[in-house]
């Protein structure tokens, strides 16, 4: 009976040392550290919250916001970058036709023969045909800056203070100026109806209507210029010619002289003078939309950088290291099998005191 009360009041009276208090308190320490280091490992961030550090934390959340809303902005300059290149292209693409419109009605130009001028014409124009299709088909995802009342607004920056329109520019053949070598009273060559030249008739001409004569000998064509009364005085051909009267037009069949082909050579001028006009828009296009797109481009690089900048502040602030944190838990897990074993060495000295009673 003496010996329960005693062994009662002596487990009673023992208190821990102060080595087993630090070295618990020094597990518990050991243990939140292990916690936060395990975390940081884990999310790879050494700032997972606002607890952690209310300023770098709300910093960091405020540049990867706007680096968020800039990469949105970036996805449109590339999208306007693809949508001046399709412009671009296009333009390329009609200067060559041009090129070859331009070709095509000098050679015109340098013969005589009414069928290899018809020829022409059905050429020149099927290139007009082509200009057309072209800058119809030049656009990307909707917008197409070779139609008239197009445009392209392009933003930079996240409050959209920075922007850049481009206007586009009306690239079809009507709106360079083109016309058909077909058309009504400009054609390069069109069928007109003569009659038989004989110098003692009367020659009239209508200046809204124009009269044509041929020659049955040789089948050349004129067109009367003035007005000649051959019953007064008989006059030649050549003397009427001379005198302004008549001007060769072309030529006829003299077995079937009655339907010619009149070449209008000032109008094959007109056409070469007007694609001439049309490449100089199409250069002029050609500068306006690769200095935009030099703009967006150096914008989309710009704005990419920067992007990368923000990230990588946001990144200093919250990214943990991992090698260094590596390397905590590593210490933290022998510290903590330190105090373990300092602990149980110093509860071994109080159970073998314990065992003496």
């Amino acid at each position: 009976m003496c010996s329960k009360v005693f062994w009662r009041k002596t487990m009673a009276d023992i208190s821990l040392t102060a080595s087993m208090r630090s070295n618990l308190l020094s597990l518990q320490q050991t243990q939140s550290l292990m916690d936060t280091t395990q975390e940081r490992l884990s999310t790879g961030k050494k700032v997972n919250s606002a607890i952690d550090n209310p300023s770098s934390y709300y910093t960091a959340q405020s540049l990867t916001n706007r680096a968020s809303d800039l990469s949105s902005l970036l996805d449109s300059m590339g999208q306007a970058v693809q949508t001046i290149q399709a412009a671009n292209e296009g333009i390329e693409a009609i200067t060559e036709f041009a090129s070859q419109a331009k070709a095509i009605a000098t050679s015109a130009n340098d013969t005589s023969e009414a069928d290899s001028i018809e020829n022409y014409m059905k050429q020149f124009d099927e290139i007009l045909k082509q200009i057309d299709g072209i800058a119809k088909d030049s656009g990307y995802k909707g917008v197409n800056l070779l139609e008239k009342d197009q445009e392209l607004k392009v933003v930079f920056n996240e409050d959209r203070s920075s922007s850049l329109t481009v206007k586009g520019d009306d690239a079809s053949s009507a709106g360079l100026g083109l016309h058909s070598a077909a058309t009504t009273d400009s054609e390069w060559a069109k069928s007109a109806t003569a009659t038989e030249f004989d110098g003692s008739a009367n020659v009239t001409y209508d200046a809204d209507t124009p009269a044509y004569v041929y020659d049955a000998e040789d089948g050349s064509v004129y067109e009367i210029k003035k007005s000649y009364n051959g019953t007064s005085a008989a006059k030649t051909i050549d003397e009427l010619v001379g005198d302004g009267s008549l001007v060769k037009v072309g030529t006829t069949d003299v077995e079937d002289p009655g339907d010619f082909v009149k070449i209008n050579k000032d109008a094959i001028n007109n056409s070469i003078t007007e694609v001439e006009d049309a490449v100089s828009q199409l250069r002029n296009m050609a500068s306006v939309f690769g200095n935009n797109y030099s703009i967006v481009e150096n914008r989309e690089e710009f704005t990419e950088n920067l992007i990368n900048v923000l990230e990588e502040g946001a990144d200093k602030l919250t990214l943990a290291d991992m090698n260094e944190e590596s390397a905590n838990m590593l210490a933290l897990q022998t510290r903590q099998q330190l105090a373990i074993n300092s602990l149980s060495l110093a509860s071994q000295a109080a159970q073998s005191v314990l065992s003496l009673f």
